[in-house]
């Protein structure tokens, strides 16, 4: 039976997104969801979840606390090819770098920068908050039945800017263009919750839960 590993490294509360990807393996025969901070756990796992909340340099160093649990994630999946998601800060730290607060290194498992919105509207606040309208700018198996106009829920104050723009999958605009969500080969990310962007949401965590990449 397929294992999908949520990653607990304290950086979070994950009891909503625990219980939309049981939700969603459930209803669709899709495994086991399991809640870990387990290398071993891990590496045997058939996909992996990275949430996180907070800013990134704090989530970065919670990570790499765990000993020998980064490594155990990227041995999958930079290796193995195992499926990943990452979600809000699970997300940017895909990149090659963060600059909130300080320069911060990423993953590097998509080119680009973690970067402050800046919206080109002075009156919009950042953070931004609150529902926004998908934009789908390239086709992926995670966002088979989603469509342009369709609503996610954010809250954060930086977003992704990729390096290559086959890697941008949809963005938000909030007085310019805001990324929603990256992906290259078996790694996608989303910026936004999907486990509170209600029938949006879900349908992501459900295509995730059975794509092959």
């Amino acid at each position: 039976m397929s294992l999908t590993a949520l990653v607990d490294y304290d950086s979070g509360n994950l009891h909503s997104a625990q219980k939309a990807f049981e939700r969603m393996a459930h209803e669709a025969g899709h495994g086991t969801i399991v809640v870990t901070s387990e290398p071993d756990v891990v590496a045997k796992a058939d996909r992996i979840v990275l949430p996180g909340d907070g800013a990134y340099p704090s989530c970065r160093a919670a990570l790499f606390r765990f000993t020998g649990l980064f490594d155990a994630i990227e041995e999958a999946v930079t290796r193995r090819g195992v499926p990943f998601m990452g979600i809000c800060i699970g997300m940017q730290m895909m990149a090659t770098r963060g600059l909130e607060f300080e320069p911060t290194a990423g993953f590097g498992w998509i080119p680009g920068e973690v970067v402050r919105i800046t919206p080109e509207d002075e009156t919009l606040k950042v953070p931004h908050m609150g529902w926004n309208d998908l934009v789908i700018d390239n086709p992926h198996p995670v966002l088979d039945g989603v469509r342009t106009g369709d609503h996610a829920y954010f809250v954060h104050s930086y977003h992704f800017k990729v390096a290559t723009p086959a890697h941008l999958l949809a963005h938000v605009d909030y007085a310019g263009p805001v990324t929603a969500v990256v992906g290259r080969d078996n790694m996608v990310g989303t910026q936004f919750h999907p486990e509170k962007s209600q029938a949006t949401g879900l349908r992501i965590i459900s295509n995730f839960l059975r794509w092959k990449p």
